[in-house]
């Protein structure tokens, strides 16, 4: 069985090497922080990519602060940020403080944990002290699937529930590229 199980996987190894092709060719940003048009084969974290706007947002339920079954239509009418983050991520807990910090200026933010467990998610917020971030969770991962490729994954969704952009990798919700790109909505 063990000689099997090593032929196998030497049989993958060999079918994926991928030796003779040459490397694709990507689309230059119009600027480092923006992507326009689809998105490259490998999209740089810390950008705003816009290849999704006008894209209904998932009409996933989740767990709001209250325990109750929501989804994003009880946000309608009002420009809503979507950050999918989990206790487990480093760059997600890294931006966390700046999401609450924005969170507090009036912007709608449903900061939404990706933990398969909805207790773990609500207590880790508690304990930093976040004063303006609820603790909505997605313990079925619904969200991810849809929209994301890793975590942390941003998305502004305007009045109407369409996306505007997304952003891969943690960001500084309170700098200059953030606040700009917020102004879009507002």
């Amino acid at each position: 069985m063990r000689l099997g199980l090593c032929l196998l996987v030497s049989a993958l190894a060999v079918a994926g090497c991928d030796r003779a092709s040459a490397p694709a060719e990507q689309g230059a940003p119009a600027s480092p922080d923006e992507v326009v048009g689809g998105p490259p084969p490998a999209l740089p974290v810390k950008t705003i990519d816009r290849s999704h706007k006008g894209e209904p947002a998932p009409a996933h339920s989740f767990t709001g602060a209250d325990g109750k079954p929501v989804t994003l239509r009880a946000f309608r009418g009002r420009p809503v940020l979507v950050n999918l983050w989990a206790t487990w991520c480093g760059p997600c807990v890294k931006e966390l403080p700046t999401l609450d910090a924005l969170a507090k200026t009036g912007t709608v933010v449903v900061a939404l944990s990706q933990d398969s467990d909805d207790a773990k998610a609500k207590a880790f917020l508690k304990e930093r002290g976040f004063a303006a971030l609820k603790g909505y969770t997605d313990s079925r991962m619904q969200w991810l699937g849809s929209v994301a490729t890793n975590l942390p994954t941003t998305l502004l969704y305007d009045a109407q529930g369409r996306e505007v952009w997304r952003v891969l990798g943690d960001l500084d919700w309170t700098g200059p590229m953030a606040t700009k790109a917020l102004a879009e909505v507002r």
